[in-house]
This record gives structure tokens, C-alpha cells and sequence, in this order.
């Protein structure tokens, strides 16, 4: 099975169109990152070094520093697919993300406190 490309995709190119999204909603470029941040544990330093380093979306996700064990219970369709039926875990990891933006921009609370 071939590959998907988005592993090899850097993360950096793919940051901006979140941080559209959101402010296209009235949200902001800190929520954005506080949704990463939440998600991979990485600090703004960490997150800011992937942007500038061009990490592509696979390693990102390999050496996040503490993935947030609480990610399994975004649930939801994105793109089309299930986030709980997404086989392959780095895609899922990505797409928990995207599900994350995508509620931020809906002006979904996000729940930091219960996670």
C-alpha cells in the first residue's frame, strides 16, 4: 500500500489554512495553538521549532512529547470519514487535529479543563 503524502507534508505549510480557519470564525491564531498544544504537548517553543524546521506532519506526530490520551474521544466525521474508523495512525492523528480546528471555527467550547 502506498504511502499517504500527507506524512510527507510539512507541518509549517499546513498551520496557516488552520489559523484561517479559525479567524475566518473570529477565533484566534492562540487557540489554534493551545488546540495543538493540547493535543500533541508540545509548548509554543516546541510548536514553534516544528514550524520552522518545516517537520512534516509524520515525524511531528512521532515525537510529539505526550500525546493527549484524552484525543481517542474526538469523535466525528472529517473529510468524509469517521475519526474512530481511521485505520492508520498517523492520518488519524492529523485528523483529530483538523476535527479540532474544525470545532474551534464552529465556536465549539473546547473543554480544556475536563481533559
Amino acid at each position: 500500500m502506498a504511502r499517504h503524502r500527507i506524512y510527507t507534508t510539512s507541518f509549517a505549510s499546513v498551520y496557516p489554512h488552520y489559523v484561517a480557519k479559525a479567524e475566518k470564525k473570529g477565533r484566534t491564531k492562540a487557540e489554534v495553538d493551545q488546540i495543538i498544544c493540547w493535543l500533541t504537548g508540545y509548548d509554543q517553543e516546541a510548536l514553534q521549532t516544528s514550524l520552522d524546521t518545516q517537520t512534516d506532519f509524520e515525524r511531528f506526530f512521532a515525537v510529539a512529547p505526550r500525546l493527549n490520551p484524552s484525543r481517542a474521544s474526538i469523535t466525528g466525521v472529517i473529510s468524509g470519514v469517521r475519526t474512530e474508523e481511521i485505520e492508520e495512525p498517523a492520518v488519524r492523528e492529523i485528523r483529530y487535529l483538523d476535527k479540532l480546528v474544525d470545532e474551534l471555527a464552529k465556536g465549539k467550547a473546547m473543554g480544556w479543563d475536563s481533559a
